[in-house]
């Protein structure tokens, strides 16, 4: 009975949680559901939140790779800017104004994808605990049901 408020519990909660929200609202998932016991409600629940964050992983890790590829040609950029600015005669103080402003420019933009990189690689970070945690929950609640149904055959016994 303590087994089944519990589990009755997790539903309950996962079903509220976020990732829950996006099983409990889809109808043809709710179909679904309804022909399933509690243990098989909650470990789809536990999967398509693993799944989630799987999605959500990827998509950020699609944006860091995106930045690292403006960050490249930024640098790119300026290396070209810093070469011709060696090449220019020193006695063209107007052109050497004017690529001494675009490099500036330039070290400014990187600053900033910079700084935003590096939230996004905390964010990267972030999800994959988040994925790591719902796997471990996962594999808990499936070792812990196993345990039940073992528990459940000895008592027969």
């Amino acid at each position: 009975m303590k087994k089944m408020m519990i589990g009755s519990a997790l539903a309950v909660g996962l079903l509220l949680s976020d990732a829950g929200n996006s099983f409990a609202n889809s109808e043809s998932d709710e179909g679904n559901m309804q022909g399933m016991d509690l243990e098989m409600a909650l470990q789809d629940i536990q999967a398509q939140r693993v799944q989630l964050f799987e999605e959500q992983l990827n998509n950020q890790l699609e944006t860091v790779q995106q930045r690292n590829q403006q960050l490249m040609e930024l640098n790119r950029q300026l290396g070209e800017l810093n070469k011709e600015k060696v090449a220019t005669p020193v006695e063209d103080t107007d052109k050497q104004t004017t690529l001494d402003q675009q490099i500036q420019d330039l070290k400014n933009q990187i600053d900033h994808l910079n700084n935003s990189q590096q939230m996004e690689m905390l964010r990267l970070q972030s999800l994959s605990n988040k994925r790591n945690e719902a796997f471990d929950i996962m594999t808990n609640f499936i070792k812990k049901m196993q345990e039940s149904r073992s528990s459940i055959i000895d008592n027969m016994r």
